[in-house]
């Protein structure tokens, strides 16, 4: 028997698998009519009770699955490591929901025995019985030595089961960081010599080797991604991985299984279990982008795992213990949130240790031509297009407007002005941009677009059409070109001369 118990447990990995093996031999041993595995989690100091198929057992296990270890009689067989027999007097000595729910399905004696490995307790084996002394110290034996195997095959479960979340959770941060390198970043680069700008790096460096939450404050477009991941880059932290979630791009409601992940069944659609950010993150950096739009109901469980980097996953009870580094980034200025009772102000306090404001573009005017030629070149090289110059006029032109859009507006605007681009010289659409200063040009918008006209004309030797014309240089129709040069009265010694 004992033989035919060993192989039958071994060759079953899965708990599901597992319960119905041991219900078999059970009800082959002894005569029961409850029986349970209960497993211990020794983080929580609970019992999770699993049925074996027997009569009272679903009754009694449905009305409560888990249970703290010194509520159930199990608990104190787990505890001190031994068997346990109680009779019907025992039981009514213990002061327990779960067992007034026994004695009154009419279970009058119980048996306990704990399930030891080497590595310690993982639960016990408990077989009830109507009958007054059902159990006697003969049956021990035997008992004992079923649960022995019962508890290495219970062992060898968890251990398959650890893999195969293990497994899972790098499968799913593969896919994570796959998407991460597909997606579309802001810059690949920190472009830059403004005093401003190196006086933000200045701080990333400081603040990186360091775990302080950092709270990056800047308006949209500014790069406060780039300058979260060159802190991640720069801590000890740089081998692990980078999370990112931005929180106002997943609705509310979705928002706290993103971020802390979900158990199967823990609301409506929730097929599967979902690991959350938050354990991706373990051991590395999350990036919380837009951290303003967390929703206040949302915030108390954010600050608990700043303070004691735990959580628990929607619809489990298991606490879930993780080593992250934070770093958050906003457009809004939360010190008037928290005044407006719009954000949490313990948050706000756990979030602002350290915090770095990456300034607009308008304020780093002298990088404006660096990043110009550093978007041109990337853009050029991925489009296969030999631009090689950049006019004097459109760099005056780029260099005057405020962008307020900022780094992320110039990059798209130079993306769209390279597609137009047919030649060697960048092709910007001025007429989109509207000065700053009228002091910062001489003459007006006009102005500019007819000598960049006139300056196409004389490369092309006053060649319009044709696929070297200047029409398609300049990104235009033939015809729609010619009304321009009439409109502004460019004559043929302008571009001859």
């Amino acid at each position: 028997m004992l033989l035919e118990v060993n192989t039958t447990l071994v060759s079953n990995r899965e708990l599901e698998q597992l319960f119905p093996a041991i219900s078999m031999f059970m009800r082959r041993m002894v005569s029961h009519d409850y029986a349970s595995v209960a497993i211990y989690d020794e983080a929580a100091h609970s019992l999770s009770l699993y049925p074996l198929d027997s009569p009272l057992t679903q009754g009694l296990i449905a009305a409560d699955a888990t249970l703290p270890v010194r509520e159930t009689p199990a608990g104190s067989a787990l505890l001190e490591r031994e068997a346990k027999i109680f009779n019907l007097l025992d039981l009514t000595k213990i002061h327990s929901r779960f067992v007034d729910q026994m004695l009154h399905q009419g279970i009058r004696s119980l048996c306990c025995i704990p399930l030891l490995t080497r590595k310690g307790t993982v639960g016990t084996l408990n077989l009830g019985s109507k009958e007054d002394r059902a159990f006697e110290p003969g049956d021990i034996g035997l008992l004992k030595q079923v649960a022995a195997q019962v508890a290495i095959a219970l062992d060898n479960a968890r251990a398959y089961r650890e893999i195969a979340e293990l497994t899972d959770k790098l499968e799913k941060e593969k896919l994570y960081l796959e998407d991460e390198i597909r997606a579309e970043l802001n810059f690949e680069e920190i472009v830059g010599e403004s005093p401003a700008l190196k006086h933000v790096l200045t701080q990333a460096r400081t603040v990186a080797p360091s775990d302080a939450s950092v709270l990056i404050l800047g308006e949209t477009g500014t790069g406060k991604e780039l300058i979260a991941r060159a802190i991640h880059r720069m801590s000890s932290r740089k081998d692990a991985s980078f999370i990112k979630l931005n929180c106002a791009a997943i609705p509310t409601g979705l928002l706290e299984s993103e971020l802390f992940g979900h158990e199967r069944g823990a609301f409506t659609g929730a097929i599967s279990q979902k690991v959350g950010r938050l354990e991706l993150a373990d051991k590395g950096t999350l990036f919380l982008d837009e951290v303003g739009e967390i929703p206040l109901e949302l915030q108390p469980k954010l600050l608990r795992v700043l303070q004691d980097q735990e959580f628990e996953r929607l619809g489990s009870t298991r606490t879930i213990r993780v080593n992250i580094r934070l770093v958050a980034a906003t457009n809004r200025d939360l010190a008037k949130s928290v005044a407006a009772r719009e954000f949490r102000s313990d948050l706000f306090y756990r979030l602002n240790v350290f915090p770095v404001r990456m300034p607009p573009l308008r304020e780093r005017v002298n990088d404006v031509p660096l990043l110009v030629r550093y978007f041109v070149q990337k853009f050029a090289r991925r489009m296969n297009k030999p631009i090689e110059t950049i006019p004097t006029e459109t760099m005056n032109a780029l260099v005057g407007w405020e962008w307020p859009g900022n780094v992320r507006e110039l990059e798209n605007f130079i993306e769209r002005s390279v597609i137009l681009s047919a030649g060697s010289v960048l092709n910007v659409p001025l007429a989109e941009l509207v000065p700053a200063s009228s002091s910062l040009f001489n003459g007006t918008l006009e102005n500019l677009e007819r000598q960049h006209i006139i300056r196409i004309l004389r490369e092309t030797r006053g060649v319009i059409a044709g696929s070297h014309g200047a029409a398609v240089r300049l990104g235009l129709k033939r015809t729609t070109l010619q009304s321009r040069i009439l409109k502004m009265g460019i004559t043929r010694d302008e571009f001859q001369s």
